[in-house]
């Protein structure tokens, strides 16, 4: 058997572990990443990644997979679905009384369970040609998208995430970095967004300096996940009541529609979180957060900037009885960065009491 048919074969297998791992799709990518380096550079001569210094201490090493481990030829890209369509996110949202989290962190953090997945499909490859691999999920400086963008599973998007046409963008991303020669022969599919401009205009705090352009600075999923200080004054009451993260450049993107239901027990909303109530979230004592946010991406914040994200939410509440006491309950918290949103939360209830009286 030539290389070149062992290689063809080896790719329909690869296709098929994947597939039996919970993978929804594997491509293939070469290590040449076009244009995509030197849009990075431009972002990051712009600012655009605040406090994220990690993504551009690694110099040359993120755009070029053979810097980062040597000898790499091809990267191998694929996406696993996290979406649990009957979370009603929508109504989540429309509920000032209740925390919206995004839905990637509802259920057990993802970078473990696919990291494990990638390893053994690295394996099974290993064990019939041979070869060297690496596996990355959020774990190296790796431009993920355009990967996957070259490996044929979607598009990068005007709202900069990865669209699939039959898949949406409500899925994980996972690299495996080898020195296999496998083909990368694949037919890249063509930029769908046409004239919409959705994602940019719903976002809450007009994140997007343009199309495939955003300011993380103003991100709500920077804002209350990296920035680890104080919250723009001026951005908080554009936050609603997002206390992780935030959806609203895919949940109102037209391609939404063809988003697949995950089949992954371990994503599943765990605790209620994604129907729950901000009051009762904001008085988890830092042992119960530590209980209910085992093994979840929430424990990245720590116990500090929830409090800090859900004082701004419940600012931004209607103001009830159970909201202002809730509050003043962290009034005297010994962090300051919580005093002070809690502070200013107050501040708008009292606001807007005083202007309720005076109309």
């Amino acid at each position: 058997m030539s290389d070149s048919q062992q290689y063809i074969e080896l790719a329909a297998d690869i296709r098929i572990w994947a597939s039996e791992l919970g993978f929804a799709q594997v491509g293939v990518s070469s290590i040449d990443l076009g244009e995509h380096p030197r849009y990075l550079e431009r972002w990051l001569d712009a600012g655009y990644h605040g406090e994220m210094e990690y993504m551009a201490k690694h110099g040359p090493r993120r755009s070029h997979p053979d810097q980062l481990i040597p000898g790499t030829l091809r990267v191998l890209s694929l996406r696993m679905d996290y979406l649990e369509s009957d979370t009603q996110p929508l109504q989540v949202l429309a509920s000032s009384e209740k925390g919206y989290v995004s839905r990637y962190a509802l259920g057990r953090d993802y970078h473990k369970l696919i990291r494990k997945r990638l390893a053994q499909l690295a394996r099974r490859i290993e064990e019939r040609v041979g070869g060297q691999y690496r596996a990355f999920v959020d774990s190296a400086p790796v431009l993920e998208r355009a990967i996957a963008e070259q490996a044929g599973l979607g598009w990068i998007a005007k709202n900069t995430m990865l669209i699939n046409p039959s898949a949406g963008s409500w899925f994980f991303l996972g690299e495996i970095y080898t020195d296999l020669p496998l083909s990368t022969e694949v037919a890249p599919i063509n930029n769908h967004c046409g004239s919409c401009t959705a994602c940019l205009e719903v976002c809450p705090t007009q994140a997007f300096v343009g199309p495939y352009v955003l300011d993380a600075r103003r991100c709500i999923s920077y804002l209350t996940i990296e920035h680890a200080g104080s919250i723009d004054p001026e951005l908080r009451p554009l936050m609603g009541n997002r206390i992780f993260g935030c959806d609203d450049c895919q949940l109102f993107c037209p391609w939404t529609k063809f988003a697949q239901d995950t089949e992954e027990h371990d994503f599943k909303p765990r605790h209620q979180l994604a129907d729950s109530d901000l009051v009762e979230l904001f008085l988890w004592t830092e042992e119960l957060w530590l209980q209910r946010t085992e093994g979840s991406a929430l424990r990245r914040i720590g116990h500090n900037r929830w409090l800090r994200n859900i004082a701004i939410a419940l600012g931004n509440a209607d103001t009830s009885d159970s909201i202002i006491s809730a509050l003043k309950s962290r009034a005297e918290h010994p962090q300051a960065l919580v005093r002070e949103h809690v502070t200013w939360a107050l501040q708008q209830h009292q606001e807007r009491a005083t202007q309720a009286l005076s109309c």
